[in-house]
């Protein structure tokens, strides 16, 4: 997993590119096939901003979130994409389920017992 870090109107401390960056491996544990990781950490007037972009198996999956503490915007986008993630992990088994179910079953439009 590839992890790319910019910081906008502010200097990034290394304290925090290292949170961020422990924070986005906790994604590891619900997928593996995660490419690569942008993240975006800003400042707007009263707001610290995060923004994550996640690569995975060819789809992009992104979460943005305000708050007034950095740390706190970092946990909470975080916390959006675990759920971005197992959505679609249920997707892609939901799809794999149908497909094989669909080889399988014999066709039930005989107009005979009608």
């Amino acid at each position: 997993m590839r992890v790319t870090i910019t910081a906008r109107r502010f200097k990034l401390t290394d304290d925090l590119k290292e949170f961020a960056e422990n924070e986005v491996r906790r994604l590891k544990k619900y997928y593996n096939n995660i490419m690569d990781v942008e993240i975006v950490l800003g400042w707007e007037k009263k707001d610290r901003l995060a923004e994550i972009d996640i690569k995975v198996d060819g789809n992009r999956l992104a979460a943005h979130e305000r708050s007034d503490d950095m740390k706190k915007s970092i946990t909470l986008v975080v916390d959006k994409l675990e759920r971005q993630i197992t959505k679609h992990k249920a997707k892609r088994r939901g799809f794999d389920h149908e497909k094989i179910l669909d080889g399988h079953l014999p066709d039930n439009g005989d107009v005979s017992q009608m």
